[in-house]
């Protein structure tokens, strides 16, 4: 930190009507920099109002902008909407509008529901085998 910085952070700390050092300690400014370290002070920021705003701005919290730009998660009243109504949709009415909503791809297709199968089981009886049998070996 150069010596300039540290005096102006002191002289922003001093009580005020205490401003200047003892005379003795006061450092000469005859040299080059003397005119631009009184353009400097100058030119010092004053606790005036800020002229590089624009007149009649209100400056905004960015805490509130955040909160309006927030999403809102409608779900909960949307759902109480919905329950609220006694209508119920005729189950191929609603086939009909999910049909026509899914895409062509066979990605997007439901899976086909197979038919369940019976269980296999024989048309003919034990007798009609010992029938069979007999009429076509000739056994008792």
């Amino acid at each position: 930190m150069s010596a300039s910085l540290l005096r102006r952070g002191l002289e922003l700390l001093e009580a005020p009507g205490r401003g200047e050092a003892p005379p003795g300690l006061q450092r000469e400014q005859d040299g080059p920099g003397a005119m631009s370290a009184a353009r400097r002070r100058k030119a010092a920021p004053q606790a005036g109002r800020n002229k590089a705003t624009v007149k009649g701005r209100v400056v905004k919290s960015a805490i509130e902008e955040y909160h309006k730009k927030k999403p809102v998660n409608h779900l909960t009243a949307n759902l109480k909407y919905m329950l609220k109504g006694r209508f119920v949709a005729n189950k191929a009415i609603t086939e009909q509008v999910l049909a026509q909503n899914r895409g062509r791809k066979s990605k997007d297709q439901p899976p086909k529901k197979e038919a369940k199968k019976k269980p296999e089981g024989t048309v003919f009886t034990e007798e009609d085998f010992r029938k069979f049998e007999r009429e076509y070996f000739g056994r008792p």
